[in-house]
This record gives structure tokens, sequence and C-alpha cells, in this order.
């Protein structure tokens, strides 16, 4: 997720669990825990080439174990730092853990995952159910933790017993923008085992065997599903629209893999980095000076016009691995992540059943080096 809405789940937090103890406080608190996974990693980037910085991303900040030492040492400077307001080292400990661990939660739900075991080897962790940017799950979160900080703070009344009692109307609008946050991931998820069963029949109907599959939602929504096919040699890539029934026939793009282009490279770290990193959802091209590869589990850059009955495919991560560069191997060629008004407009035409107006012959272009390459179809 990005860095505002990781900020707002920290700040939320921060409320729900030291609000009554710190006031206001809490809030610049868990925001500031709520962004400290990314901030560990940013602070090796500098450090680091490509590949290894691709290897740390989602990864050291990400860990459980780091999770653990990390909620641990800083315990004990925010027991000496709330020595005031008597907050002992577990209880400053837990909550440091509880903010970073609703980030890396968060983190999850995306495409992307999150690297839980690191340093131990293993695969990330990602559900596939919300885009990396959602402002629907993120306006309710936000607005209810600005609301929180431009609120007088009432000092709180304590009784004959000394027991204080907050302020019974501050966390109300908090706890609606929670609940409105936590029902869209929760539709979320619902959405995708329906798109899923949908993807599912159409392959079922077409006999079509193949080794797994993901399904994610495409930028900025949860109505247009895109799932992705492995077949072992090829990938298979189609859309479908939560209104759509079971019987629609999904319209297949196929991508050939060619493992064989990285046989030239296929020792070098970079490589392999990548290699682990795509999980196998990955396709090669041929490069003058070694092998591009792009990443198919992330949404396409869908480009229209360049050619008439046309659309070309910009993949958003994909790289070239140059064995003849100095120091670092590995040059990213990411897609533009600007979208023209020309693709809101398809993607709403596209969500309320218009196929023709997202749909065209489809080309793979952006592969550095090369003229886009035409696709093959399966409908």
């Amino acid at each position: 997720m990005d860095l505002i809405t990781q900020a707002a789940l920290g700040a939320g937090m921060g409320e729900c669990i030291m609000g009554k103890r710190l006031g206001k406080r809490a809030l610049a608190w868990g925001a500031l825990f709520g962004v400290m996974p990314e901030f560990i990693e940013s602070l090796f980037f500098p450090l680091l080439d490509t590949a290894r910085e691709l290897a740390c991303s989602r990864a050291l900040g990400h860990s459980l174990v780091v999770m653990v030492l990390g909620s641990w040492g800083l315990a004990y400077g925010l027991e000496r730092l709330w020595r005031n307001e008597k907050i002992r080292r577990a209880e400053a400990g837990w909550f440091v853990f509880a903010v970073w661990a609703v980030h890396v939660a968060v983190d999850c739900f995306s495409t992307q995952g999150a690297e839980v075991l690191w340093p131990f080897p293993g695969k990330r962790l990602a559900l596939h159910f919300l885009p990396e940017v959602d402002f629907l799950f993120s306006v309710p979160l936000v607005a209810a933790v600005l609301w929180l900080a431009c609120r007088r703070e009432v000092k709180p009344l304590k009784t004959r017993g000394k027991k204080i009692v907050p302020s019974p109307q501050r966390r109300k609008f908090l706890y609606v923008g929670v609940a409105l946050s936590a029902s869209y991931a929760a539709l979320a998820l619902g959405m995708k085992f329906v798109t899923s069963a949908g993807f599912e029949a159409d392959l079922a109907r077409r006999g079509t065997k193949f080794d797994r599959r993901i399904e994610s939602p495409t930028p900025f929504n949860i109505l247009l599903w895109r799932s992705v096919v492995d077949r072992g040699g090829e990938l298979w890539v189609g859309y479908r629209s939560v209104f759509e029934s079971r019987e629609t026939p999904v319209r297949w793009t196929v991508y050939l893999k060619n493992p064989q282009l990285l046989q030239p490279v296929a020792a070098m770290r970079e490589t392999k980095t990548l290699m682990t990193r795509a999980d196998g959802w990955w396709l090669a091209r041929p490069y003058a000076k070694g092998a591009w590869l792009g990443d198919l589990r992330f949404p396409e850059a869908r480009v229209w016009g360049s050619k008439k009955g046309m659309v070309d495919s910009v993949l958003g991560d994909a790289w070239v691995i140059d064995p003849t560069l100095k120091k670092d191997h590995l040059r990213t060629f990411s897609a533009n992540s600007a979208h023209s008004s020309d693709y809101f407009r398809r993607l709403a035409t596209r969500i309320s059943g218009n196929r023709e107006s997202w749909e065209a012959n489809p080309r793979l272009a952006g592969v550095s080096g090369s003229l886009p390459e035409f696709l093959a179809v399966e409908e």
C-alpha cells in the first residue's frame, strides 16, 4: 500500500491502543511506526545495486524476525520517553509490534505481497485482492485520522477513584472510518472469489490444462479483475468484470515465456534474483547484450491507437540484464504509472460490459531494443 494509507493505518492503531494515555501524540507515533518498514528498507537502498534493492524491498522491514527484534529494541527507549505516562516496556513493545504487523498484513493483501519469513527462504505472502493504490480503501481511514488530528483535544475527567474517563465522542468517527475500509477490503475479497469462479469455469469449458493461476484487481478499482494463467511454456492473461455471468467467455492473450533466452545470463546473480522475485510469472525476450525480463503478475499499461485496431501492452515491471554494464547489471524499464483519461473511460465501459472498447488485437510493446510483438489470442 502507499505510504499515506500506511501512515493513516498506523495513526488509527495509535489512537486505539495509546490514545487514552498519550492523547494526540498517539496519532503521530502510530503514523511514524506505520511507515517504519519502508523507512528501514530505504536506509539501505543507496548502498545496494538494483538486484539487491529488489531483494530487500518488502522483505527486510516486513520480516517477522525483524518485527519482533525491532519492537523489543524500541520498547526500551519508549519506556523511558513515556515514563510520565507510566507506560511499561511490554506495553510499548506490543504497541510497536501491533502497528508494524498491521502494515505488513495490509501489504500482503496486494499482488506484490511481503516476504514475512526473511531471511529464511520462502515465497512472498501475497493475497492479490486489493490494488496497491485504492482511494475507496484509503479515503475513510485518512479522513478519520485527519478529523482526529484537527479536533480540539478535551482533557479527560477523573472520577473519585482517579480513573481516567475519555471523551465518549472522540473515537466514533475513527471507528466509522476503520469499519468502512475493513468492509471495502472484505467486499474486495468476496469479489475475488466471484471472478475467480468465472475464470475457472471458462478454463474448464475449454478443457485448458494449467499449472496455477492468480487473480488480482485492475488499478484503482475492484470491479474489473485480471487473471494470469501459468501453462508451463506460456502465460495467458484475461479480464472479467464482476457484473458478467459465468457463461460469459474470456478473451485470453497468450504470452510465450521463452526461458531459453535467459540461458546466456542464467548464472548471473541478477537473473536469479529476478526469477525468484517474479516467482515464475515472468517472460523473457532477446536483448543485444543480455536479456529482457518482464513480470506479468502486475497489470500491464494498455495503450490504444498506436496502430489501428491494436492495443499495446507495456509491462509495469521489466528489466534489462546487461552483463557488459559496470557494477550494476540491471536496468529498470517500468511502464508510466500515469493513466490517460482514455484509459479510465475504457475501463469504465469495460466494467459495464462493453468488451470492444477494452479488447483489440494485442501487441507486446516496451521491450527494450525490439519492435512490438504480435500476440496470439484464445477466444
